[in-house]
């Protein structure tokens, strides 16, 4: 069979194509109104979030604002003394800053280590079931009311205080049987963030410590831990702004008199006992003790601002080292 006889057996190759062979499908886009619908809606609820922020920004730099110019508030006041009462004319703010601070500081020496603790366990040395097991009942402490936590810092933490260092020296109210309670409050939010940044590690970080014969310990403190450091930062920061924001465990176990003192055994008023204690009041909606709690409030979001500034940038820098 010769060349041409092959050729013409073969079967014809030509560049025409069948009219249908790849169908007369449009390469437009195809309107798709469900998905349109998912992204409106998820473009509404950031949108109504961030009306929500600009809203609160809003109403209390107002009203801070017609507090800050009464003639009978002075700035240098507010911001340099340590005397907070209302009732004469005083507004310095460092009274309630101060208690808020120390109770916010033994919550966080509380929490930190015990949730830290936890979270290393449970990533490093529980096993599967004892990790899904353990970490739901520790988080279960986060969905109990703070009001409970409260009366449970005054009836069960304050005696215990009050037989260990004595009558005298702990008051019925006082700013660390609200601490310690808050640093109970705040563990399962610290162990759960610190937790999931340690689990989502790479194994093989780990294996390349144990193949170079590190014990558990070893791996845990000084690879794990460093890797995710900026997840446990970040824990970390947030539960201070918890402490910082917390309400109804100050308003019951702290007390309700604005005093300066460094004595956590003292009674002493926070920032937000003063506006859960004020608000909640007689006292009337145009006089200037009312619009006090408002310039409380505008302290509260700032410090919750600088801390949430802070915490991004450390867990960006830190998320740039390790990743």
């Amino acid at each position: 069979m010769t060349l041409q006889t092959e050729a013409a057996a073969a079967p014809r190759l030509t560049s025409e194509r069948p009219q249908n062979f790849y169908g007369r499908t449009s390469l437009s886009k195809r309107p798709r109104p469900l998905e349109s619908l998912i992204q409106s809606f998820l473009f509404l609820c950031g949108a109504l979030s961030i009306a929500t922020t600009l809203g609160i920004v809003y109403v209390l730099g107002q009203e801070s604002l017609q507090f800050f110019t009464n003639p009978e508030v002075s700035l240098t006041e507010f911001f340099f003394t340590t005397y907070w009462q209302p009732e004469a004319g005083e507004y310095g703010i460092w009274a309630l800053a101060n208690s808020t601070f120390i109770t916010s500081l033994i919550a966080m020496c509380v929490a930190v280590p015990f949730g830290l603790g936890a979270a290393v366990y449970l990533s490093e040395y529980a096993s599967p079931h004892a990790r899904n097991f353990l970490k739901p009942t520790l988080e279960i402490l986060a969905g109990v009311p703070t009001v409970v936590y409260g009366y449970f810092a005054l009836t069960f933490i304050t005696p215990i205080l009050r037989a260990v260092f004595g009558v005298e020296t702990v008051e019925i109210y006082n700013m660390a049987s609200a601490g310690l309670v808050m640093g109970i409050m705040i563990l399962p939010l610290i162990s759960s963030m610190s937790e999931d940044a340690l689990h989502a590690v790479p194994r093989s970080l780990r294996e390349a410590a144990f193949g170079l014969g590190a014990t558990r310990f070893e791996v845990s403190t000084q690879v794990v831990a460093p890797a995710a450091l900026s997840g446990v930062t970040a824990a970390f920061i947030l539960g201070v702004s918890r402490a910082v924001g917390e309400t109804m465990i100050v308003a019951i176990a702290a007390g309700s008199g604005s005093l300066f003192t460094f004595n956590p055994f003292k009674a002493a008023e926070t920032m937000t006992g003063y506006i859960a204690r004020l608000s909640g009041g007689d006292v009337s909606y145009a006089s200037l003790q009312y619009q006090s709690i408002f310039a409380v409030g505008l302290m509260l979001f700032l410090v919750t601002l600088v801390l949430n500034i802070i915490s991004r940038r450390i867990v960006a820098r830190f998320r740039e080292v390790y990743e």
